[in-house]
């Protein structure tokens, strides 16, 4: 009999900030961070996936190539790939990112911006 599939929730990520754990301040990271405690200040996660888990609860600006919520955000999100929010997961704040998941259940209160990719440079052929 096979084992149901559990959700990691991201917690194979690099760097991992589990539970009881509180941070004030400011955050940056070039690996994926999973956060599962609280944070209040700012997150600056470069070009890498940044993951609030199930209890976390945090209250900053977060910037991150992915931003996956399964807990509680309270503060804007940009993302430059994709924003999911879990469910489970409370975002209140504005979002600017490329594409956006909602689950039901979950619950969100702010604007959406949709960014669009940057249109190719075209090179200009000879006598144009």
């Amino acid at each position: 009999m096979s084992q149901p599939e559990k959700q990691s929730y991201g917690s194979d990520a690099p760097v991992v900030i589990g539970k009881g754990i509180i941070i004030k301040g400011r955050m940056q990271s070039e690996e994926d961070v999973f956060l599962n405690g609280e944070m209040e200040g700012d997150l600056n996660i470069e070009n890498c996936r940044l993951t609030i888990g199930p209890d976390g609860n945090v209250a900053a600006n977060a910037r991150a190539r992915e931003v996956d919520i399964s807990g509680t955000l309270t503060g804007n999100v940009e993302s430059s790939e994709k924003t999911c929010i879990r469910s489970s997961g409370r975002l209140t704040g504005d979002v600017k990112t490329r594409g956006i998941v909602i689950e039901e259940g979950a619950l969100f209160k702010g604007n959406v911006e949709i960014l669009t990719r940057p249109e190719p440079v075209r090179e200009a052929k000879n006598g144009e």
